[in-house]
């Protein structure tokens, strides 16, 4: 047996999650005012100091976990001393997290004789520091906190006197034992537990932003609120998965629990998912898409309300600080001090390319998988002002393609795929000036054209469709004609601000598989070049290729590997039936999950190659995890194994399963096409082939194998074979 390794990232935090609201702890489950510890409310740090007391002696961790995404459970040991037996005190501290958040500390003296008396102390503070503010180090902004205790209401007010924020947060006791009192920072109890007594202490934690009170939730096993209900919703909307291999097993269950543990909670698409925990929990625009289209088989609520949830936050008008032009898709939004203050222009930030192509490709994907016509129609005048703004706006030379410039003084300098600062770089390691046409966008935009056309024509607008089509034929000729780089058998990343192809060898033309804008008989090479080994780590493929002079294996975007890129990659690969390629990169990317605590992936992973030196990949150090876009991965490596494309409209289902040697079983009950649902039994045989079969029904939907159009694998006799297999026997 082979030594189990468990990776952990951001090994020194606890957390516990709902919408808006994160709980950071330490690993011993305090809050100490350390790094990013503390409860937030919209990036805003309402407690920055929990810790518990007994007798002016601090209680003793013995251990601490998150129960559930939203619940997180302590233990402790109150200290002996003159009044309070050897091992005799034990405290449970139970946290709830909602929009506010409840405590509740049961204690209980387990002394067989001896009678327990002191003095419990509960220390409290606010600062209400912006969350990027503490992951930086720096304070930008700061006031006078002030605290008010009052006894009458049992309730503890602290105010943040900021001139331009209202914010406070209100510690109101909901059950103490008699005598609770505050002083020197600290709610206090004086107690007295005869053997065996136990006793308890609730306390409802509610931020204060604007006059407006939030709610904190009840405590553990009490009523379920409006998120946990809706939580429920989305993991009972996956599919069951049932197959051999514990490790796809494992990942695909810890995958959906995830991804129904992230919606965001915002009016107008409460299941839209956040980035990730703890520095992510906000809108992000092409994070929240990205993970809805790559969760469409387990979750197409999640999808709807990611696509309205875009609509609503869509631009208006022409604002150079926050890179806002009418029509475009936002990249992000936050509420935390800094952005409330204009420190940034992030309250609603426009600096991004990739939400507009991804929202035009995305929603011609949900309409396939849903028919929800009543839904596509709400969104196609959307649709309309990104496709206006991509024409307009997108293109700032006219030559046919998106290049990007911000204005903003505080821009997000690249607004692809990869937006950090230095993930554009040349042969030569330079980082690349702006304005930049990236591969990837290009390769959005395509899909998006057609994808779009295929909403308008299930809408009826089949007239506007067809110039959608004939739009995206001219851009895919133009695209192959000025990004191929013949010598390499690969895509550039992008274009320069001179049209220079920018040669860096990149995971960006990786993307390019899956729209469908690479010809046939170039597939093949693209993704070759993806599996050689300074590309594909043995985990996955990297973000740069580690022959390049910028490669770091721990940097964000020039060497890591990226989850969910390479689930993009997996069903590209399936797309052209490229099926050794999407054995071997799966295989990578499933034995990766065995290496983490419930096999769950972080944002991203080391670059490392996979080899006796190299057990594990290592982590990117910043890394959140849970992290929505990680774990819609999964749901997208099983679409790429079934080859599943639906056509709802159509009541089809089309798929062309060919299941690896290490996965020689899949079977998925409950797969959703429109209004109804079918349960899906795939096998691998012992000749290697793989063969199917309906094992229930609801509804209509038809299931019929053929390869998809741009598939290398199949010719046309053996497609013709495919569709008689799906006919029903006589």
């Amino acid at each position: 047996m082979s030594d189990r390794i468990e990776l952990r990232t951001r090994p020194n935090n606890r957390f516990a999650y709902s919408g808006c609201s994160v709980l950071v702890t330490n690993a011993e489950g305090n809050i100490t005012g350390e790094n990013t510890e503390g409860f937030f409310y919209k990036d805003t740090r309402l407690i920055s100091k929990l810790e518990l007391t007994a007798n002016d002696q601090p209680a003793t961790p013995i251990i601490a976990s998150q129960v559930q995404g939203n619940r997180f459970l302590a233990y402790l040991q109150i200290p002996p001393g003159s009044h309070t037996p050897q091992q005799g005190v034990y405290v449970e501290m139970a946290y709830r997290v909602d929009e506010g958040m409840s405590i509740q500390l049961r204690l209980q003296n387990y002394a067989a004789r001896e009678t327990a008396k002191f003095e419990l102390a509960l220390h409290i503070a606010s600062d209400f520091a912006d969350m990027n503010e503490l992951a930086e180090g720096t304070r930008h902004q700061k006031a006078s906190v002030t605290t008010d205790w009052r006894k009458q209401k049992q309730e503890l007010m602290i105010s943040y006197l900021h001139p331009d924020l209202q914010r406070a947060v209100a510690i109101r006791v909901e059950q103490a034992p008699e005598g609770i009192t505050y002083k020197e920072n600290a709610l206090v109890i004086p107690l007295t537990l005869q053997p065996h007594q136990p006793t308890g202490i609730r306390l409802a934690i509610e931020p204060v932003f604007d006059d407006k009170r939030g709610k904190a939730p009840g405590i553990f096993g009490e009523g379920a609120t409006e998120l946990d209900a809706l939580r429920s919703n989305l993991k009972n909307e996956a599919p069951r998965l049932i197959t051999t291999n514990s490790t796809v097993a494992r990942a695909w269950e810890t995958a959906i629990a995830d991804l129904a543990s992230l919606p965001l909670g915002l009016p107008g698409g409460p299941a839209a998912p956040i980035g990730g925990i703890p520095m992510y929990q906000r809108l992000f625009g092409r994070d929240m898409l990205t993970t809805a289209w790559q969760s469409l088989l387990a979750m197409p609520t999640m999808t709807r309300d990611a696509l309205r949830l875009n609509a609503e936050w869509q631009g208006s008008t022409i604002d150079d600080w926050r890179d806002e032009e009418p029509g475009k898709f936002i990249h992000q939004a936050r509420w935390g001090p800094l952005s409330e203050l204009n420190f940034d222009p992030v309250k609603r930030y426009y600096g991004d390319y990739a939400a507009p192509t991804d929202f035009l490709a995305f929603l011609g994907q949900y309409v396939a998988w849903t028919n929800d016509i009543a839904t596509v129609r709400e969104l196609l005048p959307a649709a309309r002002s990104a496709i206006d703004w991509l024409d307009r706006y997108g293109d700032l030379d006219g030559d046919g393609f998106l290049e990007y410039e911000g204005r903003s003084k505080k821009e997000v300098k690249n607004q692809g795929w990869k937006d950090s600062p230095d993930a554009v770089v040349d042969v030569h390691g330079e980082i690349v000036v702006n304005p930049i046409a990236p591969c990837e966008i290009q390769a959005y935009w395509y899909a998006g054209l057609r994808q779009a056309a295929f909403a308008f024509t299930a809408a009826g607008d089949r007239a506007y469709a067809l110039d959608l089509v004939k739009k995206a034929s001219q851009l895919k000729r133009r695209f192959n004609k000025a990004f191929w780089m013949g010598d390499e058998s690969f895509y550039a990343l992008g274009l320069g601000p001179n049209k220079e192809q920018i040669r860096s060898i990149t995971s960006n033309p990786g993307h390019l598989l899956v729209s469908g804008i690479v010809p046939k008989n170039r597939a093949k090479q693209v993704a070759k070049r993806l599996m050689e080994p300074d590309m594909f780590s043995g985990w996955g493929i990297r973000t740069l290729s580690a022959h390049h002079k910028a490669y770091n294996p721990f940097s964000y975007h020039l060497g890591s590997v990226w989850p969910v890129e390479n689930g993009t990659f997996a069903l590209g690969f399936g797309r052209y039936g490229l099926f050794d390629e999407l054995h071997r990169l799966t295989e990578g990317l499933f034995a990766m999950t065995e290496l983490f605590t419930d096999n769950r992936l972080p944002e991203a992973v080391g670059g490392l190659p996979r080899d006796a030196a190299h057990p594990h990949p290592g982590i990117y150090p910043q890394s959140n995890i849970p992290q929505a876009w990680s774990a819609s991965m999964v749901p997208v490596l099983i679409q790429s194994f079934l080859g599943m494309r639906p056509a709802a409209p159509l009541g089809v289902l089309l798929i062309d399963p060919h299941l690896p040697e290490w996965l020689p079983d899949v079977h998925l009950k409950g797969i959703r096409v429109g209004q109804s649902k079918v349960d899906l039994k795939v096998w691998r045989t012992a000749k290697g082939k793989t063969r199917y079969k309906i094992t229930g029904q609801r509804g209509s939907v038809r299931v019929v194998r053929q390869p998809p159009v741009l598939s290398l694998s199949t010719s046309l006799s053996g497609r013709a074979s495919a569709f008689l297999t799906s006919l029903p026997r006589l």
